[in-house]
């Protein structure tokens, strides 16, 4: 674990707050989209208001000059807002470059075109990242570099917060489903199975839909449209979907931002240990698993002190408390 010098740190800094900047210009764009016309409805004139890309929209008025008025403001909007949208983006395209002859160019492009997919949607909150991905995030907010043989990854882990409503999930996805917003991401993602909780894509980088254990009366199936991918239930997620959160931008291997919401790192740390020492994990992951923990512990106590783990191990059952004595007696 390396620190970040002073001249990566103020880049950084730089790209998160282009894409915090990018973020708002393209939120602004997305409210133009679809657009607003004239539409004659039995021999009269009518400004009409579409809503989606299947031509569903809203009447708001016969022509009038108000309504012309109403037309003319809308389409100088949204001539703005693209200006003000490609400005950025050519900051952002700048200051990449800058992150690669920086060496900041880390997170794997497809995970981070993911990632500024679901965030794009309004999806940022839904989804938590998990597992060894995870790490690029951590770094990102201690302003640090990992070894890169504990961040070799073939995959990524979605945890979808069950708690949130899947109607409106599905509503933000389109109707396509999580798989069509991989697919916007890489066009060659496709589930492994049909149902299944997986996809991989031609380079056969896995994204895995996992969610914790649901109640009994909540039995239906996690997804999100008709032919989806099917969340896997997987034990021991619960108290991470309640644990809190960090979200940071990281970059990913092209110069550009990568949005990461990931669990707090403290309870990162505990569970990596509690699953290092599950007799049902595969062996070739247990050591691995305990390394990462301990690095993030390591990174917690040496560039994040303010974040306490006093506070985390008081909120936690029993099992999950006792791997404090393998992060170094927490």
């Amino acid at each position: 674990m390396l620190p970040l010098s002073n001249q990566q740190r103020l880049h950084l800094v730089n790209t998160q707050q282009l894409y915090e900047n990018h973020l708002a210009a393209y939120r602004h764009a997305r409210s133009h989209a679809y657009g607003m016309r004239w539409k004659v409805v039995r021999g009269v004139e009518y400004l009409f208001r579409e809503r989606d890309r299947r031509g569903n929209g809203k009447i708001l008025g016969k022509r009038s000059p108000e309504t012309e008025q109403i037309l003319a403001a809308f389409q100088e909007g949204k001539a703005r807002a693209r200006e003000r949208l490609a400005a950025i983006r050519q900051q952002l395209d700048e200051q990449a470059r800058l992150n690669k002859a920086l060496r900041l160019a880390r997170v794997p492009r497809v995970v981070a075109r993911i990632l500024r997919a679901l965030e794009e949607q309004d999806l940022g909150s839904v989804f938590t990242v998990l597992g060894t991905q995870a790490l690029y995030a951590y770094e990102a907010a201690g302003g640090v570099q990992f070894l890169l043989e504990l961040l070799a990854s073939g995959d990524v882990d979605l945890l979808y917060d069950a708690r949130k409503k899947l109607t409106l999930v599905s509503g933000r996805l389109d109707g396509e489903g999580l798989l069509g917003l991989l697919k916007k991401a890489d066009r060659t993602f496709e589930p492994i199975r049909k149902r299944g909780f997986r996809a991989a894509n031609a380079g056969q980088f896995m994204v895995d839909l996992i969610a914790a254990p649901q109640p009994m009366h909540a039995a239906e199936p996690i997804t999100f449209s008709a032919d989806d991918l099917v969340a896997s239930e997987v034990p021991g997620l619960q108290w991470l979907i309640n644990s809190p959160k960090l979200e940071t931008v990281a970059v990913d291997e092209d110069g550009q931002p990568a949005p990461f919401r990931v669990p707090d790192p403290r309870a990162f740390a505990l569970h990596k240990a509690w699953l290092s020492q599950q007799t049902n994990r595969d062996p070739v992951k247990k050591p691995r698993d305990l390394a990462q923990a301990r690095e993030i512990a390591k990174l917690v106590r040496e560039y994040l002190p303010h974040l306490k783990f006093d506070e985390m191990l008081t909120s936690l059952h029993g099992d999950v408390r006792a791997m404090g004595e393998l992060l170094g007696g927490l």
